[in-house]
C-alpha cells in the first residue's frame, strides 16, 4: 500500500492525548513527542512557519505519522519518555542512563553488613540511592561506621555457625569497630536496632538515633559510667555536626524532590534535589542539547520522568519554578516565599554553577563549541539574522576639542584581531563635533571597504546613545547598506543598547556574555581611540616647543627629534652637535634660547 499524504494522516488523527512519531521515507525514525491532544499538536508543526531552523528541516523531512493513543498526558509523558531511549531518534534530546552510579546497599542476611556497591543484585538486600557523587557515599559510611559497630566480614553468621563457636573475634573487634556478633557478644536484636537506625540516616532522619543515645547518656551518666556517658555523647555529636552540615531548610520538608531548570539557545541544564527530612540527600544536573526549539517547559517535563526513573524516586511532592504537565499523583508546589522558595533558589543556583562549569571545560576543551555558542547567543539577544563572527566598533576622542581622532576596532568569532584595527584623523569636521566626526569616519571606513571589495561585518557597535546612531547611519543610508549590516549603539551610563528606529532602549542582564563581548569591544575602542589621541597630542606639543624658536620651521624640529630623538637631548646638545644637524645659524637660535 503506498504512503497517505500527510493532510489525509492528519485529518484522520483523534483529540486524545497520546505519543506520536514521525518517520521519513526509509520509514526510520525522526521524533517522539507527547501531546494532551494528538490531533491539535501533531497538526501545528505543519500549519505554521517555524523560525528555527531545525524544525522546518524535520518537518519537510517527514513522510509518515503514527500514533499511540493513551489514557492520560502522565501516561504519555511515561511512554514518550521510554520511546526516545529505545529508538533513540534524531531530533529528540538524548537522555543518557547512566549505569555506574553507587549505591549503599544493606544486605539481607543476618547481622547484615552496610557497604557500597555500583551492581544491583536481586537477593532481597535494601539498596539507598544512586548517589550522584562518591564523597557523599563515603562521608554517610564513615558517619554510619563512627556511631555504629558493624561487622565487616562475610562469614555466615546463622545461629547454628555460631553456637558451634565456628569463627572467632577478628582485629575489628579488638579496635571496637565490631562488637563480635560472630562468636555471640552481641544480639540479633540489638543489631537489627542498629540497622533500623541506619535505615532512617540513610532517608535523611537523624531523629531517632539522637533520641536514643542521649536517653542511654542519660542512663550511664546516672549509673556513674562516665567514660561510656562520654563515648555516647561524642556520638550524638557526630550525628548533629552531620545532620547541620546537611540540614539547610526546615527539617518539616520531607520526601520532597526539587527541579529547576537554566537554558540558553543550545543547551538546558535541570537541577535536581532530594530532600528529606530538611536534608539534602541527593543532587543531580542533567545537561540536554536541545535538538529543535523546545521550550523550558517541555524540557523540565521530559526530565522529571526520566530523572525521577533513574533514582528510584519515591517522593509525593515536587517544588517547580512553573507549572508543568506531571503524574497526577505528585503534589506540584510552586514556592513563592519562605523555606521552599529558598530551597528553589539554591537549587537554581547549582544548576547556574554546572552550567559555568561546563562552560568553563567547553572553553578550553572545545574552543570552537564555546565560541558557536556565544556568537549563537549575541544573535538571539540582540535579535540579529546572522551571527555575528565579524563585529566592527567605532568611538571618537576629542579632549577639550584638540586634535580630533577616531578609532576603529574589529573582533572576530567574539575575539579582538588587532591588525585590522584602524586610526582616523576627523578631516571634514570643524571643532569637536561627535555626531558629525561619526557620520565622517563611518563613511570612510565602509566606502573603502566596498571600493576594495572586502567583507563587511555582521554587526556595527557604535559607542554612544541615539545620536551618534543617527549619525552612523546617515553614512549608511548614502552607501546604500542601511539594512545589510545590523548595527547598535551602546551608551556608557546603564548599558543601554539601542536600535535603528526604536527610541526604547535594550537592557541585558549584566551577567550576559552578549552584554561583555560589547562592553568589550567599546572599552577596547576607547583604549585604542585614547592612546592614539593622546600620542597625537604629545607629537604635536614637542614639534611645537622647537617651532616656536624664531627661524625654526617644521622640517628643522623633524630633522632634529630624528637626530636627538627627544626636545630634552636637544635642549642639552652642545653648540657643535646642533651645528651638524642644522647649520651655523639655526643651530645658534636653538642654543641660546635653551641656554
Amino acid at each position: 500500500m503506498s504512503q497517505l499524504p500527510i493532510k489525509i494522516q492528519l485529518s484522520t488523527l483523534p483529540n486524545n492525548p497520546g505519543v506520536y512519531q514521525f518517520y521519513d521515507e526509509q520509514q526510520k525514525i525522526l521524533y517522539v513527542g507527547k501531546a494532551k491532544n494528538l490531533k491539535k499538536r501533531v497538526s501545528s508543526y505543519f500549519n505554521k512557519n517555524h523560525e528555527h531552523g531545525k524544525t522546518r528541516v524535520l518537518v519537510s523531512k517527514i513522510c509518515s505519522i503514527k500514533h499511540i493513543v493513551v489514557p492520560t498526558e502522565s501516561d504519555a509523558l511515561l511512554l514518550e519518555n521510554n520511546l526516545i531511549k529505545k529508538y533513540r531518534p534524531r531530533y529528540n534530546v538524548l537522555l543518557k542512563d547512566d549505569k555506574t552510579y553507587p549505591w549503599i546497599c544493606i544486605k539481607k542476611e543476618r547481622f547484615p553488613r552496610v557497604f557500597y556497591t555500583r551492581n544491583l543484585i536481586k537477593d532481597g538486600s535494601e539498596y539507598y540511592g544512586p548517589y550522584t557523587s562518591m564523597k557523599t557515599v563515603k562521608t554517610l559510611l564513615d558517619l554510619i561506621k563512627s556511631v555504629y559497630p558493624l561487622r565487616t566480614c562475610n562469614y555466615d553468621l546463622s545461629k547454628k555457625n555460631i553456637e558451634e563457636c565456628k569463627y572467632k573475634v577478628c582485629l575489628e573487634y579488638h579496635l571496637k569497630n565490631c562488637m563480635g556478633p560472630c562468636e555471640g557478644f552481641q544480639s540479633v536484636e540489638e543489631y537489627d536496632r542498629q540497622i533500623q537506625d541506619i535505615r532512617e540516616i540513610l532517608k535523611g532522619n537523624f531523629k531517632t538515633s539522637l533520641q536514643y543515645f542521649k536517653t542511654e547518656m542519660k542512663t550511664l551518666a546516672a549509673e556513674m559510667m562516665f567514660e561510656e556517658a562520654q563515648q555516647v555523647k561524642e556520638k550524638i555529636e557526630v550525628l548533629e555536626n552531620y545532620q547541620s552540615k546537611s540540614t539547610i531548610v526546615n527539617p518539616k520538608i520531607n520526601n520532597v524532590d526539587v527541579f529547576t531548570i537554566i537554558s540558553d539557545s543550545d543547551f538546558a541544564y535541570i537541577n535536581f534535589l532530594q530532600l528529606s527530612y530538611g536534608s539534602i540527600i541527593r543532587s543531580h544536573t542533567m545537561e540536554i542539547k536541545k535538538k529543535l526549539d523546545e521550550s523550558d517547559e517541555e524540557l523540565l517535563e521530559l526530565a522529571i520522568v526520566e530523572i525521577q526513573n533513574r533514582f528510584k524516586s519515591i517522593s509525593k511532592e515536587i517544588y517547580l519554578p512553573f507549572k508543568v504537565s506531571v503524574d497526577p499523583k505528585l503534589k506540584v508546589t510552586i514556592p513563592k516565599l519562605g523555606d521552599k522558595k529558598k530551597i528553589l533558589e539554591f537549587s537554581e543556583r547549582n544548576a547556574k554553577f554546572f552550567r559555568q562549569e561546563r562552560f568553563n571545560q567547553i572553553k578550553i576543551i572545545d574552543p570552537d563549541r564555546h565560541t558557536s555558542r556565544i556568537m549563537s547567543q549575541m544573535k538571539k539577544d540582540l535579535r540579529l539574522t546572522k551571527e555575528p563572527r565579524h563585529i566592527e566598533c567605532f568611538d571618537n576622542s576629542n579632549i577639550q576639542g584638540t586634535n580630533p581622532v577616531a578609532a576603529c576596532v574589529v573582533f572576530r568569532n567574539g575575539k579582538a584581531s588587532k591588525k585590522e584595527y584602524r586610526h582616523y584623523n576627523i578631516k571634514t569636521v570643524v571643532g569637536p563635533d561627535d555626531f558629525a566626526s561619526m557620520e565622517e569616519v563611518v563613511y570612510r571606513r565602509y566606502k573603502r571597504l566596498l571600493e576594495e571589495g572586502e567583507q563587511l561585518p555582521q554587526l556595527i557597535v557604535i559607542d554612544g546613545g541615539k545620536g551618534q546612531l543617527s549619525s552612523a547611519l546617515k553614512s549608511l543610508d548614502i552607501l546604500e547598506l542601511r539594512g545589510k549590516i545590523a548595527i547598535v549603539g551602546i551608551a556608557k551610563r546603564l548599558e543601554e543598547i539601542y536600535f535603528p528606529g526604536d527610541s526604547v532602549p535594550l537592557y541585558l542582564d549584566k551577567k550576559s556574555e552578549s552584554l561583555k563581548i560589547l562592553q568589550r569591544l567599546r572599552n577596547e575602542a576607547h583604549r585604542f581611540g585614547i592612546t592614539f589621541h593622546r600620542n597625537k597630542r604629545s607629537k604635536a606639543a614637542i614639534n611645537s616647543e622647537l617651532e616656536n624658536i624664531d627661524g625654526i620651521g617644521k622640517k628643522t624640529a623633524q630633522d632634529l627629534l630624528k637626530n636627538f630623538k627627544s626636545v630634552k637631548r636637544v635642549k642639552e646638545a652642545s653648540m657643535s652637535s646642533l651645528e651638524a644637524v642644522v647649520g651655523l645659524s639655526k643651530a645658534k637660535k636653538i642654543y641660546e634660547t635653551f641656554h
